[in-house]
Order: structure tokens, then sequence, then C-alpha cells
């Protein structure tokens, strides 16, 4: 039988006292949601321990690498992969769908035609499927030369622990029933040019898939820095600030009127980095405010690239000696990608944060959209917003222009409700959002007005 609401708590929306602002309304409490909780407690290290130590034992994983043989290379790690999920589809009764998109792909880092394969488990959501939640890891690896198939690249935290990541999410998650689809993928040629990114995007695209968010682990299972320095307090998660499919036009409007920092994406990473403060013990996200790391990039590029909302997950310390190297010891430094740098303790810390995300996200109403504002020369600020299903009420959310994080909010009562006045909050003093609260009190990220901050895929113009 399938675990569903043995985890949960019918929490009220109990009224509190409204912020010091003479403007703000009473708000209903943030309610701390025990069912969040125990799903971070049921993730296992030693489970993660055993997939990494698996995947490094198949020699290499470079995209160019064994196909054929099923112990060494990527075609034996990737059919790896597929019979996980497939094990866990049998443990919650056949409830992941198991596809595996692929493409035939040239380029600079693909010399001769290969098809390069992703792996992807879908879990159907009850109540609004086509609205999906993606975590994602890469499989491939390398060593100092990318070109290098042949070679031995365990690939233990790049990204071998952003894989043990992804399959321990499906294991707890997909004993649950939730109102989203959540997808694990396992995505292939990520060192060949975020090629797995690519045939994933596309794959969601023409399935008509409306991507709420998409999760990619990337690097997310070390804890000592380049400066030995250990640090298993926080994680970083990239965010881009505007969005890459912006078109000349809405450039303009959001070079006048704001919205640099507050794409879907930045919303979506501020929403993780409540997650951390609300349920994670001394374990904080650093947001940082770019797409990537400089000169570096993965597969959530692809997946922006494509309109979706996407951040990247990324340990806070990264040691370079163990990524992208040969195998070697030179000066007494040990060179290479090994599974003695990854810390298992961390990673778990890591792994809750995106379990914990995911079933947050999938049991929220969506997002608001078509989300309006108003108030040029008047006293007062008008939002609108089409109404969400499964939306008990809304919050309309504002901060000051330098702020970081949303500060204010009012609580606004009924699912069909889909516009606010703030008396006496002027429009030009403060940048505004809506997000979407359940009955039980499960919120949605919040939603920039216009364009910027919108969640879905926009039309061509």
């Amino acid at each position: 039988m399938r675990l569903l609401a043995s985890l949960c708590l019918t929490a009220g929306l109990a009224l509190s006292a409204g912020l010091a602002t003479p403007a703000s309304a009473q708000t209903p409490a943030a309610v701390d949601h025990a069912d969040l909780r125990a799903l971070g407690l049921l993730v296992q290290p030693e489970r993660m321990r055993a997939d990494i130590h698996t995947m490094v034992d198949f020699g290499t994983r470079h995209t160019l690498s064994e196909t054929q043989s099923e112990t060494r290379g990527i075609g034996a790690a990737r059919r790896w992969a597929e019979r996980e999920f497939e094990s866990i589809s049998r443990d919650c009764g056949g409830c992941l769908e198991i596809v595996t998109p692929s493409d035939t792909v040239t380029g600079r880092r693909v010399p001769t035609p290969t098809e390069v394969v992703d792996v992807v488990a879908i879990q159907r959501g009850t109540g609004d499927p086509n609205r999906v939640i993606i975590i994602s890891g890469h499989l491939d690896s390398r060593v100092s030369d990318v070109m290098d198939f042949t070679s031995d690249a365990p690939g233990a935290n790049d990204d071998a622990s952003g894989v043990a990541a992804v399959l321990e999410a499906a294991r707890i998650l997909s004993a649950y029933e939730f109102d989203a689809t959540l997808v694990y993928a396992v995505l292939s040629g990520e060192e060949q040019g975020l090629l797995g990114g690519k045939i994933l995007a596309d794959y969601a695209t023409e399935q008509g898939w409306f991507v709420q968010a998409n999760l990619n682990n990337d690097i997310v299972g070390n804890s000592e820095g380049q400066s030995g320095i250990v640090d298993t307090t926080r994680v970083r998660v990239f965010s881009e600030g505007t969005k890459t499919v912006e078109t000349e036009a809405q450039a303009n409007n959001r070079r006048y009127n704001g919205g640099e920092v507050d794409s879907s994406s930045r919303n979506l990473a501020r929403f993780i980095d409540g997650i951390a403060d609300r349920y994670l013990t001394n374990f904080d996200v650093e947001m940082i405010y770019r797409t990537d790391r400089f000169g570096r990039g993965g597969d959530q590029v692809e997946m922006l690239r494509a309109g979706f909302p996407a951040v990247r997950i990324s340990e806070g310390a990264e040691n370079y000696d163990r990524q992208h190297q040969d195998l070697r010891v030179e000066d007494g430094v040990h060179y290479g990608d090994t599974i003695d740098g990854v810390d298992f303790d961390y990673l778990a810390q890591v792994t809750r944060l995106n379990v914990i995300s995911m079933a947050a996200l999938a049991r929220a109403p969506a997002p608001p959209t078509g989300v309006t504002i108003a108030g040029a020369v008047q006293p007062d600020t008008t939002l609108t917003w089409q109404a969400v299903p499964g939306a008990a009420g809304y919050r309309v959310w504002w901060r000051s222009t330098t702020a970081p994080q949303w500060t204010y909010s009012r609580w606004i009562a009924g699912g069909d409700t889909t516009r606010v006045v703030l008396e006496g909050i002027v429009i030009d003093d403060f940048f505004f959002g809506v997000s979407a609260v359940s009955a039980d009190g499960y919120e949605s990220p919040v939603t920039f007005p216009g364009p910027p901050g919108d969640y879905r895929v926009a039309a061509a113009e």
C-alpha cells in the first residue's frame, strides 16, 4: 500500500498579527510541516555511498567510452541507472515511467556521431500532472583531457554525487503521491557540451510539460575546499537574474522598471533558501546571483535556454585538484576525482535539501501566472493575477528594491480572488510579487510581475 498522508499534518491557517508596516493586513502564520521534516530523515548516506562505489567501479563513464560492456563505460553505467529506477518502481507498485530520450550528436567535443542517452524516471502527479518538478545530475565523467575516453575517470564527486542524490530522492519520494509530477533525470554528455541537458530540455518541450523547476545537482559531495578548510554548513545555489530567453522588448521594459534579480529561477532559489532555513539544522543555502561559476557551466543552462526555471546546486567549497584531473600524485598532492574525496554526511544534507524542496514544491499550488502591477503616479499599488487551481488564497509580497529577500506580505483569502490594492504603498519604492497557498499551508515560490518573473515559457512574440 502506498504511503500517503501518514506523515502529513493537516495544518490550519491560524491568523497571526500583521507586519509592522501600517499597510500590512493579517497574514496566516507560516506552517511548519512535520511531514517535510520527516522526509529529510529518510535520506541514507550509506545507500548513496554504495551508489557512488558502483559508478566509480565502471572505470570511466566518459560520453565517448565503451557502450557494449556490462562492466565498463557509459553504456554499462546508464543501464545500471535504468535498472535502479526499475527497482524503485517495483517497490512503489510501478509508480515510475522510465524513458531514455536520446540524440545522435557530433560536435567540437564529439568528433564522430555518438548516441547520447539520458535515463529519466517520471512519477506522475495525481492532481496537476502536467506541472513538473525535475531533479537532475550527470552520469558522465572525464579526466584532464576532455577527449580522453579510455583512461580511468572515477567521477566520484563530478558528478556521481549528483546522480546519487537523484536516485536517493527517487527512492524516498516515490513512496508518496504528489499533486505535481516529479521527474528524476540521470543525464549523459554534460562534459562534452551539456548534451544531456539539451536532450532533457527538448524532451520536456516535446511533452508539453509546464516545468516549474529544475534542481540540477552538479558537484555536491565534497566539503573540503582547495585551501584545506572544511565547511559542512553551506551549499551554493546558482540562479540567473534575467531570463536567457528574454526578448529585446522585454529587456528594455525590465531595464526601466526592474526585474534584474527576480527571474523565476531567482525566486526558485529564494524558495530553496527558505526550505533550508526552516527544515535543516546548521545547513544554509548561499544564494549566488550568477547562472553558474566563471568559465564553467552545467546542464541547467540548457533548461534555461528552453525557458524553464532552473538552478544549479553545488557544494560550498570546491577542490579543483579533484575535478577534471588525471589520477596521479605530484609533489605529495593527490589529483583525481576519487571516492575518498566525498563526504557522505555532507552529501546527505544536500540531498535532504533537494528532497524537501521537491516535496514542498509538488504539494503547493503552482506559482501564479499573469501577474500584473499598476500604480504609476498614484499613492497605492494594484496587483492582479490569474486564479491558481488548488489555491486557498495568496500572499502578496513586497520588499525594498535593495533587499535580497521578500520582507513584507499581505494575506489574500480565497482561491478565486485575483486582485489586491495595497493602499499607501507606492509602486516606485518596492518590488512586488505573489505566491499561491494551499488549504494546508503549502506555499508556492513568489512570482514577480510580468515576463521577467513568470514561470511559464512565454509564447513567441
